[in-house]
């Protein structure tokens, strides 16, 4: 029996899936600042030390949980997690995606490749859709609390997460499978397999890199924010992108259609692929 084509969708989480940075949505008001003034201060340690934004706003993170006696155990995170806001439609997303990749005898997969936190990823109504979540994390001491930061995603390490995708190596540790070499019929996840959303400048090396393998790359605004509007136009001006859509996920959005024509052509590629046999 011939394999089912696999269909991989990988995300961002930011601005991608949700309407804002998701420590904006629980974390910032235990705190008790502002986002103006958390960002403001992660952007100064960032730029004061020459140092990884990812970092900065991790130690951050780090730093005023320990001042206000706040514990940063995972279910801490979790539950930070539970309160991020969503854009229309995600919750239902993945049902309908999968459902319709069934319907034409394609199995869709879905992968998070975010610079957020993986541990508050894990504690949103989402979090059971992905295959793996590819994100920030921290290390934990013997009493279940963070203690340094175990794993920072920035621009061009999300790339790395596109390659083991590719090869079906869910690891996040893993630098020697990924490197070697592979015949292109062994891999896991053909690249033209791949439907790549984001909304920012941080995501457009993985953009451009599933582009250029002839996948699909989808550039995501918020329709209330015109500046992410023009970002999106820009992109796709640019040819760093295949599509441009509002982050509107309902069964009657642009969106869907656009996923619903990929896994057309995917299908009837494969179909044809059989028949030269």
């Amino acid at each position: 029996m011939r394999k089912k084509p696999i269909v991989a969708l990988i995300y961002d989480f930011d601005g991608t899936l949700s309407p804002g940075n998701m420590q904006e949505f629980g974390f910032i008001q235990a705190i008790e600042q502002s986002a103006k003034t958390f960002w403001r201060k992660s952007d100064e340690i960032a730029i004061g030390q020459d140092a990884s934004n990812i970092l900065a706003y991790m130690k951050l993170m780090f730093d005023e949980a320990h001042r206000k006696g706040i514990k940063l155990r995972r279910k801490d995170f979790q539950r930070f997690g539970a309160k991020v806001e969503l854009f229309p439609g995600v919750l239902e997303w993945f049902k309908l995606v999968n459902e319709y990749g069934r319907s034409k005898g394609v199995t869709v997969e879905h992968y998070i490749n975010s610079s957020g936190l993986a541990e508050i990823i894990e504690g949103t109504p989402i979090a059971h859709e992905f295959k793996r979540i590819f994100a920030c994390s921290y290390l934990y001491n013997d009493e279940g609390e963070a203690e340094w930061p175990g794993v920072a995603v920035d621009y061009t390490a999300k790339t790395q997460f596109l390659f083991k995708i590719n090869k079906g190596i869910l690891s996040i540790r893993d630098s020697k499978l990924v490197n070697e070499s592979q015949a292109e019929d062994k891999k896991r996840i053909p690249w033209s397999n791949m439907i790549y959303f984001g909304d920012g400048d941080t995501d457009v090396p993985c953009m451009k890199i599933v582009k250029m393998f002839r996948g699909n790359a989808i550039a995501v605004y918020n329709p209330d924010n015109p500046a992410k509007k023009s970002n999106a136009e820009k992109l796709l001006r640019q040819d760093r992108v295949n599509f441009i859509s509002p982050t509107d996920y309902t069964a009657g959005g642009k969106t869907f259609a656009i996923v619903c024509g990929i896994i057309d052509k995917i299908k009837i590629k494969d179909t044809l692929h059989s028949l030269k046999k």
